[in-house]
């Protein structure tokens, strides 16, 4: 199967190369065994992942379940997950397979997996390690024979920092990592999502298929989102049910939004995802990108900025020789951007005009890339070219790691 088979057999519409990496990431590891932890925020369709994961492993004649982890209680997530014995807690008026029993042989799908209590954490990871697990108020060892495929829109390392989640059971995890995009990182996919969407609901409500203007077109691009597929699939079905005629000219489409003023400042439609020749992805283009990339992530970093911050200050106290020269230089911010795993609350930038006074922060942020990479190196140096303890130096995840080292070109 290529890739284009497995996202028309399941109904993924896009062209743009971080879904396409996905979606072979996926076909990649189906047929093994290894756990597999899916990010993405909500509406990206993280889902989906999971069934193909399935639908392609050894396992797709077994039974395939998704739990979301954030819709079931705390008090009876171990009862729900791992069953329980008749007379365990009040109201066990008999006993209960739990879902890991019911699919057993086969694949649970645990979704929004950051928000599982502590206590159920330690369970899972004796699962995913040994194959046992109790039944709540039973002292008898079961077996079992799943594959775990988990997913969250977080990030998991500021949940281990936070005490919130379990750093073993990550890495127990976490073996592959499949990072699915939000629908402002898929450029003119967007626009080919809301037409196929249109097509959909004009085919289930008898009508003739809506159509944009040229400028309401425009707008497609200017907003940020933050809902991703699920939310630009909900506009299309409203828009079909209420507009009166075909056409959805700028000014229909922005009272329907669902947060009317969350725009970026101009148009975005990231070319260089798509393809295009090599020469614009690699000067021009990657220039724009990189100036709202950090225009759309600078109030989003706040707290990785402290953390970089912080241990920057650290290392010039433990190193106070070698960053004399650079005395002055430490009182300037040090911008990055990481944002794949997490829900972007509603920002507003209406247009270029209104981030003038911004504009000396970006060129001086903008200035502070080789201090980022000093920074870097350094740690690594300290580590021994270890990216798990420089990470954790630094203050960062080692995904943005990973690609910093990748971005700067750094050797280790």
């Amino acid at each position: 199967m290529t890739v284009q088979q497995v996202k028309q057999q399941f109904r993924i519409i896009g062209n743009c190369k971080p879904l396409n990496q996905a979606v072979e990431i996926a076909m990649q590891v189906a047929p093994t065994e290894v756990s597999v932890l899916i990010y993405g925020a909500n509406g990206t369709g993280k889902d989906i992942f999971s069934r193909i994961i399935h639908q392609y492993s050894r396992r797709k004649h077994e039974p395939f379940i998704a739990i979301n982890c954030g819709a079931i209680p705390e008090g009876t997530m171990d009862s729900e997950l791992f069953g329980h014995e008749k007379g365990s807690f009040t109201s066990a008026h008999e006993a209960r397979k739990g879902y890991f029993e019911e699919v057993e042989g086969g694949t649970i799908f645990l979704d929004e997996i950051a928000e599982m209590p502590l206590a159920t954490q330690s369970r899972l990871l004796r699962l995913l390690e040994n194959g046992e697990y109790l039944r709540v108020g039973s002292s008898k060892i079961r077996k079992s024979n799943v594959r775990v495929v988990a997913a969250t829109n977080k990030n998991l390392i500021d949940l281990i920092h936070k005490g919130k989640f379990r750093e073993d059971l990550y890495f127990r995890l976490n073996t592959v990592t499949i990072n699915v995009p939000s629908l402002i990182e898929r450029g003119e996919d967007i626009e080919l999502l809301f037409n196929y969407f249109a097509i959909e609901f004009a085919n289930k409500y008898h009508r003739e298929p809506i159509e944009l203007t040229d400028e309401a077109n425009e707008l497609l691009y200017k907003y940020r989102w933050p809902g991703n597929v699920r939310e630009i699939r909900n506009l299309a079905e409203k828009l079909t049910v209420l507009i009166k005629g075909t056409e959805v000219n700028a000014e229909t489409l922005q009272q329907n939004l669902l947060i009317r003023e969350n725009y970026l400042p101009s148009l975005v439609r990231m070319a260089q995802i798509n393809g295009g020749n090599e020469e614009s992805q690699n000067s021009g283009g990657k220039d724009v990108d990189l100036l709202y990339q950090l225009i759309y992530d600078l109030r989003k970093e706040i707290s990785d900025v402290k953390k970089m911050m912080f241990m920057g200050m650290k290392t010039r106290e433990r190193e106070p020789l070698l960053m004399e020269e650079e005395e002055d230089d430490w009182d300037q911010p040090l911008i990055y951007t990481d944002n794949s795993h997490k829900v972007h609350e509603p920002e507003i930038i209406h247009s270029v005009k209104n981030i003038k006074q911004n504009t000396p922060v970006l060129e001086e942020s903008l200035s502070l890339e080789k201090k980022e990479k000093e920074m870097i190196l350094r740690a690594l140096r300290k580590h021994h070219d270890n990216r798990k303890k420089a990470a954790q130096e630094l203050g960062i995840s080692e995904r943005t790691l990973y690609r910093k080292i990748k971005n700067y070109g750094i050797e280790v």
